[in-house]
């Protein structure tokens, strides 16, 4: 049974680059323990949708809750939340390895105030093991960050989301960069976390195959919502063409077309 008061709550959200308007009146919920993709075109807005949403750039209107609050009071509760970028920028060569990183979520003191003690550090310790062991990323944690591939990558990120609790996933394009396999094995490991953590999952997603087989709620975006439900009706071809048709070509229509089967979903497709 989900909670009636939602996790996420965005109401006539709307942003102005410049003179662009990017993101034009968007509302939608989430509930506890889903799963929602954001599927739309190149330049349609999504990232800056997100960014929105967590507070990184100014909204020209609308408001946004986050477990109950508006997102610019959340305080200690914005722990609860992560967020992983399409994009981790980094120098290579900074000497950084896994554990360490992985470390950096941890944030135990800050919210108790007390210097750290033998007994944090052995419970700083053990959270750093169990998050990696989570993300079958053990075996890297003595490794540099700048030696992982993309998929191992986003593990240790994941591992980092998970060394505290938390309530809300907002990835973006997590997986760009990821090969086809670490892709699928990502998705598995977010529908085991989603189920053990009850997380509440936001992505950001060209994958529909993908989407359609793990998500529960799929928001089709260009500029607007055109299409928000489950997936066997968002991936309809109908609202494929409504999102997609301002900047698809004709052979990318017919090959979407091709590709849906009589449930809506895609086999094998990407955005």
């Amino acid at each position: 049974m989900y909670s009636q008061i939602p996790i996420l709550k965005v109401e006539n959200l709307t942003v102005t680059l410049g003179n662009h308007l990017a993101v034009c009146d968007v509302s939608f919920t989430l509930q506890a323990g889903t799963n929602t993709a954001i599927v739309g075109p190149n330049g349609a807005g999504k990232s800056t949708l997100v960014q929105a949403i967590l507070n990184l750039i100014r909204r020209s209107d609308g408001k946004v809750e986050i477990f109950g609050r508006p997102i610019e009071r959340l305080k200690s509760l914005r722990q609860q939340l992560a967020y992983m970028p399409q994009n981790f920028i980094f120098d290579r060569s900074f000497p950084i390895c896994v554990r360490e990183l992985v470390g950096m979520g941890w944030v135990k003191a800050c919210q108790t105030g007390f210097f750290p003690n033998r007994q944090y550090r052995q419970e700083k310790q053990a959270a750093i093991t169990q998050a990696l062991r989570r993300v079958s990323a053990y075996h890297l944690q003595n490794r540099a960050i700048g030696t992982l591939s993309g998929g191992e990558l986003k593990r240790v990120l994941l591992a980092y989301c998970l060394v505290i609790p938390r309530q809300l996933l907002i990835l973006d394009e997590a997986f760009a960069g990821v090969d086809v396999q670490g892709a699928a094995d990502f998705y598995q490991l977010l529908d085991v976390l989603k189920q053990e953590e009850n997380w509440t999952i936001l992505q950001v997603s060209h994958d529909l195959d993908m989407v359609s087989r793990h998500c529960d709620r799929v928001i089709c975006f260009n500029q607007t919502v055109t299409c928000y439900d489950t997936p066997n009706t968002a991936l309809l071809p109908q609202n494929l063409l409504a999102t997609y048709n301002p900047t698809a070509s004709q052979a990318w229509l017919q090959n979407s077309l091709h590709n849906l089967n009589g449930k809506g979903h895609l086999h094998d497709f990407k955005l």
